[in-house]
């Protein structure tokens, strides 16, 4: 099944090339993952094709350098990255693709154990724990600002 997907002003636009309908999403607790907050789903590099924006995408690596964190240069929206642990896959940030609400659906999802990644663990994957949103259908904060 063949995705759109955008990131927040559109200057980069891609198709990505799903196995199937489902999607299974997970989140990671490492430093950057954990600042980011993407719901994120794999596939291979060769299932992802940038239709619109290349120029815009820019990479940042920080501490061993090996994954590549791509991210609109106009808007900063992380639309995708090539971990560490498997750089023959896009993890692409769920959020970026069309008709993808992450909180309605995905209330519940993994969160792997990024801070002690697998490649300086014997290459042992852990699971962290597991991320739920729950919603709060009319739920009005006490000074009426949600």
């Amino acid at each position: 099944m063949k995705r759109k997907g955008s990131c927040h002003c559109g200057a980069v636009r891609f198709e990505a090339e799903f196995a199937d309908e489902r999607l299974v999403p997970s989140r990671c607790n490492c430093s950057i993952c954990a600042m980011k907050g993407a719901a994120m789903v794999y596939l291979p590099v060769g299932a992802v094709t940038v239709t619109k924006g290349e120029d815009a995408l820019s990479c940042y690596r920080f501490n061993t350098m090996a994954a590549k964190h791509h991210f609109c240069s106009n808007c900063g929206i992380h639309v995708f990255h090539q971990a560490r642990s498997d750089p023959d896959k896009f993890a692409i940030n769920s959020s970026t693709l069309e008709g993808v609400r992450p909180y309605e659906d995905f209330p519940e999802m993994p969160v792997f154990d990024g801070q002690r990644h697998s490649d300086d663990n014997d290459g042992v994957r852990r699971q962290a724990g597991i991320l739920r949103f729950e919603a709060t259908p009319g739920k009005v904060w006490p000074d009426g600002v949600i």
